[in-house]
């Protein structure tokens, strides 16, 4: 399948966003990219989230990981037991969620990220 330049800008712009924040602040595929596929390329939510996870794979654990390593900012023990959880833990969120319809999985999705604004913005 061909992408459109147009597409594949719109990817690229995503993509250097949703980077860029993971390297910032530790997030960026449910706050920047799964929102920007639904809205600028009109992904359905299932598979903005499933598109979303398939591409964290290669890059989180190498570039973004290598630098904060680097400066001594990995717990390699807490990384593995997360590793291994949160493997486990998407393939579990990913049987479960795919059965309920996606107007209520947006619903939940957007209030989840409305109260981590919420605490983030009022926690010291």
């Amino acid at each position: 399948m061909q992408i459109s330049l147009s597409t594949f800008l719109i990817l690229l712009v995503i993509g250097l966003a949703g980077g860029m924040l993971s390297g910032v602040a530790g997030v960026g595929g449910g706050i920047i990219i799964i929102p920007a596929l639904v809205f600028f390329l009109g992904m359905s939510q299932f598979e903005a989230q499933g598109t979303s996870l398939a591409m964290m794979v290669p890059p989180i654990g190498i570039l973004a990981a290598a630098t904060y390593y680097k400066q001594g900012y990995i717990n390699w023990q807490y990384a593995l037991i997360l590793a291994i959880f949160f493997f486990i833990g998407g393939y579990l969120g990913s049987k479960m969620i795919i059965n309920i319809p996606q107007t209520i999985v947006k619903r939940i999705f957007a209030v989840f990220i409305i109260l981590v604004g919420i605490k983030m913005l009022f926690n010291k």
